[in-house]
């Protein structure tokens, strides 16, 4: 069954979510094109060549040029020198207005090919062929595009929304196990910050039915945590506050900003440490990890503000711990404080992050104390302890 899921702003597009809708790539890229290019990373050299020729076989009829422009695997793509190299092809053959980049892989690869097709000529329609769960849920949809600078992940961008989605659940079965529990985490935060039946999902089946790739459930959760960002996004595309659905907070206390909803910054929950984690790591780290303990982070950050209760935290250390994701840390606090520094969210010295107020409730949290943040840091590497004791 394929399912449909409107992301509603200005430019309307559609995500298709199911078996086999890769198919359907020569619908979206229309009749009026002379030029394609499927940016693809090497390990989905095979699958992209098969692509390409579907294309040429569904489009057969009038002459249509394919070019497949490989680039490296998840964030190596994400750079400035690969950014070039995608420049200089469409440079050599002779990309107009008229043409379409295609996205084909997990998030870094629809990063860099969305940021290629917004920043040639201005912009020109990009299409997004989503292989992984994590760029299924999250960066296959909303319009935000870039690559990593030396200072931190996603700091050079653009948003420029795709003309269509294609989240082909078949794409998924050769996928590492690492690979779908880490693109889980992003669904997992969309449990706690809009949509807790997807908790409640988890929780009640078998963590073998959430990770088969051909299972019921994974569809569902991929749905659910999809419609969770097209609802977010169509509220407040670029990011300037407001308008994120019925889950954004109304009024906050204990530090929080007073606001009538953060909008799209919701969908930053755990990200700020999350990010800090991987430039440290040098993008070894899988994003999903990063951000399982980022929202671990922010959890203990919101209690000892007394935001959420203990309960709330520890529900954040079962659900993702059930799926064998990271929720301690044993690395240095101060580098990566310095790398919080650097976050879109701060604004001027002032540290802000996404937190729950409750399940479902986010708001901002702006300017906490250097003795709080490490003391909610100092409990990832406490699991033993009860969360908040550390005071």
């Amino acid at each position: 069954m394929t399912v449909r899921i409107r992301v509603e702003t200005s430019a309307p597009y559609d995500v298709l979510v199911g078996s086999g809708v890769s198919d359907q790539l020569a619908s979206l890229v229309g009749d009026d094109v002379r030029r394609v290019a499927i940016v693809h990373p090497t390990v989905l050299r095979e699958r992209a060549a098969r692509l390409r020729s579907t294309l040429l076989r569904e489009q057969a009829t009038r002459a249509l040029d394919v070019h497949l422009v490989e680039v490296p695997d998840g964030e190596a793509a994400k750079n400035a020198e690969v950014l070039q190299y995608c420049w200089d092809v469409l440079g050599r053959t002779g990309f107009t207005r008229s043409d379409v980049v295609v996205g084909f892989g997990g998030g870094a690869t629809t990063d860099l090919a969305g940021f290629v097709a917004a920043s040639w000529l201005r912009g020109v329609r990009f299409v997004n062929v989503s292989t992984t769960v994590l760029g299924m849920v999250d960066a296959a949809v909303g319009g935000k595009t870039g690559i990593n600078t030396a200072s931190g992940k996603n700091l050079v961008g653009a948003f420029h929304e795709p003309v269509g989605v294609l989240c082909d659940l078949d794409l998924l079965v050769d996928l590492p196990s690492a690979e779908l529990r880490s693109g889980l985490a992003e669904v997992v935060k969309c449990g706690f910050i809009a949509d807790p039946s997807i908790l409640e999902l988890i929780e009640g089946v078998g963590t073998g039915a959430v990770l088969d790739p051909t299972s019921a459930i994974l569809a569902e959760l991929v749905a659910k945590g999809i419609r969770v960002k097209a609802q977010t996004v169509a509220g407040d595309l670029r990011e300037t506050g407001g308008g994120a659905g019925p889950w954004a907070a109304n009024s906050t206390g204990g530090g929080a900003e007073d606001d009538s909803g953060i909008g799209r910054e919701a969908l930053n929950y755990g990200h700020t440490l999350g990010h800090a984690i991987e430039r440290e790591e040098r993008y070894t780290v899988r994003h999903g990890e990063a951000i399982s303990v980022g929202m671990v982070y922010v959890a203990e950050l919101a209690h000892r503000h007394g935001l959420i209760d203990a309960d709330l935290v520890q529900r954040h250390r079962d659900v993702l711990s059930s799926l064998s994701l990271p929720t301690t840390w044993a690395g240095a606090f101060s580098p990566l404080l310095a790398a919080m520094r650097l976050d879109k969210k701060t604004r001027g010295d002032q540290l802000r992050f996404v937190v729950l107020e409750d399940l479902g409730r986010t708001t901002i949290l702006a300017g906490p104390d250097e003795e709080t943040l490490r003391d909610s840091f100092a409990a990832l590497a406490a699991p033993s302890s009860s969360p908040g004791a550390a005071r």
